[in-house]
């Protein structure tokens, strides 16, 4: 679901910026791959990378079983709620100045950022772009229910060290975006019981005490 749920913004992303007039490649992808000898794929994109994922844990309580039609109720782990930590960098090097291809990256990264201020619920229901195959089929639950939720996350300049630090590259234009909630399940039933229909209680007179 974490695949699905970036899939579903990169292609909202791709269909904006057409719009925009300035259509240009999404790629899901580890920019941490920008200065080994596959960072050719990365070049002249806006790249989308998660960097970090949190469980969300004000919903890690609550409900363990699921009424059914047929009279039972069945127990399940409680799913697990994601946010997704996901880095937006537009990585076009080179170029003369002064309209290199630094100054279109900060163009790009203006736009996305344009894009979720304009936009910041998704769900494939509501998607006004067509969607791959597996983000179609609203008859699966995990799709139909599928709804994120973004805000822009600021780093501080020590964080931002320590991020392209552990990335093993140099910085390029960037902007980080918490994405929320990715629900995860394996939807495996533990238990079935049948549901409580009445309750039944006897109760005995109160002797006082003389």
């Amino acid at each position: 679901m974490i695949g699905n749920a970036m899939i579903l913004l990169r292609e909202e992303l791709i269909a904006y910026m057409a719009a925009q007039g300035d259509p240009v490649n999404v790629l899901i992808e580890n920019i941490g791959l920008f200065e080994t000898q596959n960072s050719q794929i990365l070049t002249d994109n806006i790249v989308m990378s998660v960097v970090n994922i949190q469980e969300e844990n004000t919903l890690k309580n609550g409900r363990t079983f699921t009424k059914w039609p047929d009279g039972l109720a069945r127990y399940e782990n409680r799913p697990v709620y994601l946010n997704l930590y996901v880095l937006f960098t537009a990585n076009f090097p080179g170029g003369v100045p002064p309209n290199n291809n630094y100054i279109q990256a900060l163009q790009r990264l203006a736009r996305v950022i344009e894009f979720f201020q304009g936009k910041k619920i998704f769900t494939p229901a509501t998607s006004p772009v067509t969607l791959p195959p597996e983000l179609s089929d609203l008859t699966n639950p995990a799709i139909a229910n599928l709804k994120l939720t973004t805000e822009i996350y600021t780093l501080t300049f020590e964080q931002i060290n320590h991020l392209w630090g552990s990335l093993g590259g140099r910085q390029i234009p960037f902007v980080m975006y918490k994405v929320r909630l990715v629900m995860i399940s394996e939807g495996t039933i533990r238990r079935e019981v049948p549901l409580i229909q009445e309750i039944e209680t006897t109760l005995s007179p109160v002797k006082e005490n003389s």
